[in-house]
C-alpha cells in the first residue's frame, strides 16, 4: 500500500426532504448565491420551485444562470464568471448532475482568477482560491457532489479536459433519492456506467497489499450492478435509488482509491469521444472499458482474475486464468447491454475516420507533447488507437 493523504470535507445531507433545508444551510455561509442549473427538467419536475422556495424562505439573495448542457461548455462558464463578478456572488449552488456541478466549479475558479479559467484545464496550474460550492444532486453519476474534480469542454477546438483541486470540494451536498424517480432510462444507464468507471479507474492497479480498498471497490461495483436493473424496472423504488445515490458518492470521493496507483486511461480516452462527437460520457465509457480490459489484462493477470471472480461472479479453475478473465469481460459487456448501452463505437454513431486524430489528442501527441495514459499499462497514442479499433 502506498502512502496517502485522504481529505473529504464535503458534508452530505442524504435522504427524503433534505433539499428543503438548503436555504437554512446556506444562510450563514453566503450573502449572495448563484443558482446554477441545466435545462428545463428541474422546472418541470418541481425541484426548481422547491429550491427557490427554500432560498426565499431563509432570506438568501440569489441570481441564477441556467443552460448547462451535458459535457458542459466553457462559454457558459465564462458567462457565469462575469455574472458572479458583476453581482458580488460569494457562493455557487449547483442544482443538477455532474454537468451542472462541473460547470459551477469552473465558474468558482474563474470568478477569483485574473486570467481565463481555461488556463487551469489546459496547463494544470494550481488553483489557490475558488468560490465555495454547494450542490443539490438530481442525477447519480459523476460523483462531483463530493469530489474536487471538474471537466469542461472548450467548444473552440473540440477539446475536453479535466482538472482537480482541493479548492473545488463542495462545502455541502444534498442527495434526495426521490429526485431520481423521473430520470430517463438512458440517463440512468449512462450514470451507472460512469459510477462504475470511477471505481474501475482506481481498482485496476499494480499496487499490492490493498485488501481494504480492493474490498471497498468490489462492494461498490456489486451494489451498483445489483440495484441499477431494479431502478430501471421500478423507477419509484426508493431503496434501490438510495443505494445508487450513495454508491455514486463513495465511488468518487477518493476513498476507494487511497493507497493505490490509479489508472484513468479510459476517462482520458472517452473525453476525446465526448469532445469530438458530444456523446454521453457514461455511454462512451461503457464501450471503451471492456475494450481497454481486453487490451491490457495480460499486464496484470491476477488483478483481472480477481475482478472476474469477486465482482462478476465467475467461477472456474485459476489454472485457466484466460478463460476466467474472458468470462468476466463478457459478463461486463452483457451487463452494459442489459442496461441498454451501446456495445461499440459504431453503435454510438462514431466512425473510423477520426480515431487516429482522437488517439493523438488524448496523449498530447497531436500537440508535440505526448504523455502516456494510464497506470496499470502505459498507453501511447498507437495503443489508444488500437483500443479505439477494438471498440469499433
Amino acid at each position: 500500500m502506498n502512502n496517502f493523504d485522504f481529505y473529504a470535507p464535503a458534508r452530505i445531507y442524504f435522504g427524503k426532504d433534505e433539499h428543503k433545508r438548503i436555504g437554512a444551510l446556506l444562510k450563514p455561509r453566503a450573502k449572495k448565491v448563484l443558482l446554477h442549473y441545466g435545462g428545463g427538467s428541474i422546472k418541470r419536475n418541481g425541484i426548481y420551485d422547491a429550491i427557490v422556495g427554500s432560498l426565499n424562505e431563509a432570506g438568501v439573495p440569489f441570481v441564477e444562470l441556467g443552460g448547462v448542457q451535458p459535457n458542459p461548455r466553457l462559454g457558459l462558464a465564462h458567462e457565469g464568471v462575469a455574472l458572479c463578478r458583476r453581482e458580488g456572488v460569494d457562493l455557487i449552488l449547483a442544482v443538477g448532475g455532474g454537468s451542472a456541478i462541473d460547470s459551477a466549479k469552473a465558474i468558482a475558479m474563474g470568478a477569483l482568477y485574473d486570467g481565463d479559467v481555461w488556463d487551469y484545464y489546459e496547463t494544470g496550474k494550481e488553483c489557490k482560491a475558488a468560490l465555495p460550492i454547494a450542490t443539490v444532486l438530481t442525477i447519480p453519476a459523476a460523483g462531483s457532489e463530493s469530489s474536487g474534480d471538474t471537466v469542461i469542454t472548450n467548444e473552440l477546438g473540440d477539446r475536453k479536459y479535466g482538472y482537480g483541486s482541493p479548492q473545488l470540494r463542495p462545502l455541502l451536498s444534498v442527495i434526495n433519492p426521490e429526485f431520481f424517480y423521473t430520470l430517463p432510462k438512458d440517463q440512468v444507464a449512462n450514470g451507472v456506467a460512469d459510477m462504475m468507471s470511477h471505481v474501475f479507474e482506481r481498482y485496476f492497479t499494480n499496487t499490492s497489499h490493498t485488501d481494504l480498498t480492493d474490498g471497498l471497490c468490489e462492494a461498490t461495483l456489486r451494489t451498483l450492478m445489483r440495484n441499477a436493473p431494479i431502478a430501471l424496472e421500478n423507477p419509484t423504488g426508493y431503496d434501490a435509488w438510495a443505494e445508487l445515490g450513495f454508491a455514486g458518492t463513495v465511488a468518487h470521493n477518493g476513498l476507494v482509491g487511497m493507497g493505490r496507483e490509479q489508472d484513468w486511461a479510459c476517462h482520458m480516452m472517452e473525453h476525446e469521444l465526448s469532445a469530438m462527437y458530444d456523446v454521453a460520457h457514461g455511454a462512451g465509457l461503457a464501450v471503451l472499458t471492456p475494450a481497454w480490459m481486453q487490451y491490457v489484462y495480460k499486464d496484470n493477470i491476477p488483478m483481472f482474475v480477481q475482478f472476474a471472480a469477486n465482482v462478476m461472479g465467475v467461477s472456474g479453475s485459476i489454472r485457466d486464468s484466460e478463460a476466467v478473465i474472458q468470462e468476466g469481460i463478457a459478463r461486463l459487456r452483457a451487463f452494459f447491454k442489459r442496461m441498454g448501452l451501446a456495445g461499440t463505437l459504431g453503435g454510438l454513431g462514431i466512425g473510423t475516420d477520426k480515431l487516429e486524430e482522437m488517439a493523438k489528442k488524448s496523449t498530447g501527441a497531436a500537440f508535440d507533447d505526448e504523455q502516456p495514459l494510464g497506470g496499470l499499462k502505459k498507453l501511447y497514442w498507437q495503443d489508444v488507437l488500437n483500443i479505439y479499433r477494438l471498440a469499433q
